[in-house]
């Protein structure tokens, strides 16, 4: 009898706890649910980028989700990859002409839903998402490699195509979004000083904001203000007047370049690398760091006496991601840092590490 009741007993207790972990655990939405996924641009000519993942508590990565996902590779460089509510967008820049497109795929799962080609997209620079549309900046056909065939394609994420090419003719890059208003950048090898400015609502350009030299909308202050870096010089701009309030100078001495600016998790310092190329070919450089408050940017001791491919900082752990780029035929690394600059760990991934997206 009390053999009896204690089997029945362990029955039913099996039974609540099996109730219980339904309750409390319902499937799992895939396998890249919480982690930070590296856009590895790869080697140009090989078109071999790639999408690494990982954890935030484990120190190795999985290489190349997307071809585990869907048995197959990209199929080229990986110029960005965004993500909301599980829904994610990559970017593919093939190096053979109307080869490009843009890539849908469950931010969770990695599985590939549609994807939208020439003409529609064409050098995919970069791309964001606010409501059910992204806008991704293109250079267009570029033959002519003088970058006046530009736009922003707007993208209805519920039909996954194109409604719209905003024409921005000045090679577009960079994008923020900011209350109804997407700020477009623009490279440094074209002709364009200027920051393109577009109404989401009416979807049209327009007046722009001059700028000394390309400008590269970097992100939004604490404060809600606009920074952005122009040549040898940050501004801060007000986004609701589009005037520029601070304009501070970085000491590039005629010959560095800024690049990779990245805000601090509390939107109150900025990060970013200076670089140049020495005679041989060799890119040398460090990275710094000054508060939005500064009167000027520090430059006498580097944050980090290294270059790095690409920057961005972990919105939940605070922690300094920075992409390595050993050479184009072989892995790189993210390298991730306090922001204090001391060193945590180096999680190998793959072939020119220069985005970060974190989920």
């Amino acid at each position: 009898m009390k053999k009896q009741l204690a089997s029945s007993l362990a029955v039913a207790f099996s039974a609540v706890l099996v109730w219980s972990c339904n309750q409390s655990d319902p499937d799992p939405k895939g396998d890249y649910v919480s982690g930070v996924f590296v856009s590895n641009e790869g080697n140009f000519s090989q078109n071999n980028g790639s999408v690494s993942f990982f954890p935030r508590e484990r120190n190795t990565a999985d290489a190349d989700i997307f071809a585990a996902a869907n048995g197959t590779a990209l199929q080229g460089g990986v110029q960005d990859f965004v993500a909301a509510d599980g829904k994610g967008i990559l970017l593919v820049d093939n190096s053979v002409a109307g080869q490009d497109k843009v890539v849908f795929v469950d931010s969770y799962t990695f599985k590939s839903e549609a994807s939208i080609g020439a003409p529609d997209i064409e050098n995919p620079r970069e791309a964001v998402i606010t409501g059910s549309k992204a806008y991704v900046s293109c250079w267009g056909t570029n033959a002519d490699l003088k970058y006046t065939t530009g736009y922003i394609a707007v993208i209805d994420l519920a039909t996954k195509k194109v409604t719209k090419k905003i024409n921005v003719a000045d090679g577009p890059e960079n994008l923020v979004y900011s209350n109804g208003k997407l700020f477009v950048g623009s490279t440094p090898w074209g002709a364009g000083n200027k920051l393109t400015i577009i109404n989401t609502t009416t979807e049209e350009a327009g007046s722009p904001i001059a700028t000394q030299g390309a400008a590269n909308p970097v992100g939004l202050d604490a404060n809600g203000k606009l920074w952005v870096n122009a040549n040898d010089k940050v501004l801060r701009i007000n986004t609701e007047t589009n005037a520029t309030e601070t304009t501070l100078a970085i000491a590039t001495e005629g010959f560095k370049s800024p690049g990779n600016f990245t805000f601090s998790t509390d939107l109150r310092s900025i990060f970013f690398v200076l670089s140049w190329f020495d005679s041989n070919g060799r890119e040398l450089g460090a990275t710094y760091k000054f508060g939005i408050g500064d009167a000027q940017i520090a430059m006498t001791t580097p944050l980090i006496p290294r270059v790095f491919t690409g920057l961005a900082v972990d919105p939940t752990q605070g922690l300094l991601y920075a992409g390595v780029t050993p050479s184009y035929a072989q892995a790189g690394y993210a390298i991730r840092y306090r922001t204090d600059g001391s060193v945590v760990d180096s999680i190998k991934v793959g072939v020119a590490p220069t985005g970060f997206f974190f989920q």
